[in-house]
């Protein structure tokens, strides 16, 4: 067989001599088997070995060319490879952050509620925290502020924010509906709700004309807060609304009836801008944007109030964004201050001046299937979403 049957190994080296094996001397194996002579093997002599410049018969050279194999020409120096350069240059819209803000001293900072009041005090944004009095029990019921929670970045708090913002408000003694938006479910299981055990959902309100909101909404452990349960099944109606005439205003139509039984809406959102989301911002007041305190979670929001400015034009000229929560936030590390700064910079009054800190409360409450307010009711962090209710209510004024 010749090197013309494999194409493309021309240039591989001609194999060199075959070298001959050594024999190993052992006293205990018999002559016939360590004799090489017996086997008409002439092994190489051992007293006269060669000089290292002397050639050897039937070996190469180690200067000589062997066939089909190229020689390094030692004249010509080799330049080392430089290793690649690494792009250091950050973002432009990271670059534009501003430099961290100094550490807050407790006496710094202070809950809304303080009794001893929250005047003169800083808050995490970095600006004097607001003095909003009690809330109050409504005088009246309805109608209804509708309120999505919206941001197409998951892991950000919406979820979390959605049921305890809404017991928060429960808690004044105004009626809440939770709407449980994302095909997940999260919303569900978070106050004791298993979607896979549903027969009813939002996805049967949305799809067949004959159910009504009173066969598919539940109560929770929670006074004053109803429950509008989501499931897998929610993920078909996305396809299937594609088909529908003023598909945009399916969730609009099927809440008309109940805004004048309840105070306050909150909508859970899909992490995504997709139909469903749209038909969320068609059908709401107000839009409460909860951000990580990230660097990627800042990044879309450009895309968010994209979004937010279409259906503004185009389905829903009432819409407003009601503020941006800053949820996840540790102020002893420097990211989360500068990105939080970098927030308030843009948006100004629109970012709440309530900023929910990180804290291990919220995956426990999780699991047992209701909101901070009720698990841990003196907790930071149930303050945190009671001052969080004053805000929102102060903005859109219900009950």
């Amino acid at each position: 067989m010749n090197e013309s049957t494999f194409p493309g190994t021309e240039h591989l080296p001609t194999p060199a001599q075959p070298i001959a094996p050594t024999v190993r001397q052992a006293s205990a194996v018999p002559q016939a088997a360590t004799n090489p002579a017996a086997h008409g093997y002439q092994p190489p002599a051992q007293a006269n070995q060669p000089q290292p410049n002397q050639p050897q018969p039937n070996q190469a050279q180690p200067n000589q060319a062997q066939p089909n194999q190229a020689q390094p020409n030692s004249s010509i120096p080799v330049r080392p490879v430089p290793p690649p350069q690494r792009n250091l240059t950050p973002p432009d819209n990271y670059a534009e952050m501003p430099r961290p803000t100094a550490k807050l001293t407790a006496e710094d900072i202070a809950p809304v509620n303080d009794p001893h009041g929250p005047r003169n005090k800083i808050g995490p944004t970095g600006r004097p925290l607001p003095d909003l009095p009690d809330l109050q029990p409504p005088t009246r019921r309805g109608p209804a502020q509708v309120i999505a929670m919206c941001n197409q970045k998951g892991g950000v708090g919406k979820t979390t924010t959605t049921i305890n913002l809404g017991a928060a408000i429960a808690e004044t003694g105004r009626k809440v509906l939770l709407i449980d938006f994302d095909p997940q479910g999260s919303a569900s299981i978070g106050l004791g709700v298993q979607p896979h055990d549903l027969e009813l959902s939002v996805y049967n309100l949305l799809m067949q004309r004959d159910i009504t909101p009173d066969e598919v909404i539940r109560p929770t452990r929670v006074e004053n807060l109803d429950l509008l349960p989501a499931n897998i099944d929610l993920s078909a109606a996305e396809v299937q609304l594609v088909q529908e005439v003023a598909r945009e205003y399916t969730l609009q139509r099927v809440l008309d009836p109940i805004i004048p039984l309840y105070d306050v809406i909150l909508i859970d959102c899909a992490p995504s801008l997709g139909l469903l989301t749209v038909n969320a911002l068609t059908a709401s007041n107000g839009i409460v944007v909860p951000l990580e305190c990230e660097f990627f979670a800042l990044r879309g929001l450009a895309m968010l109030t994209d979004t937010i400015g279409k259906v503004q034009d185009r389905l829903n000229p009432k819409l407003e964004i009601v503020g941006i929560l800053g949820t996840m936030f540790d102020g002893r590390t420097t990211h989360a201050r500068e990105v939080l700064d970098r927030v308030v910079q843009a948006f100004d009054e629109r970012v709440f001046h309530t900023v929910i800190r990180r804290t291990v409360k919220f995956p426990e409450t999780t699991v047992v299937g209701e909101p901070i307010t009720t698990y841990a009711p003196s907790s930071q962090a149930a303050t945190q979403y009671r001052d969080l209710a004053k805000e929102v209510l102060a903005r859109c004024p219900a009950g």
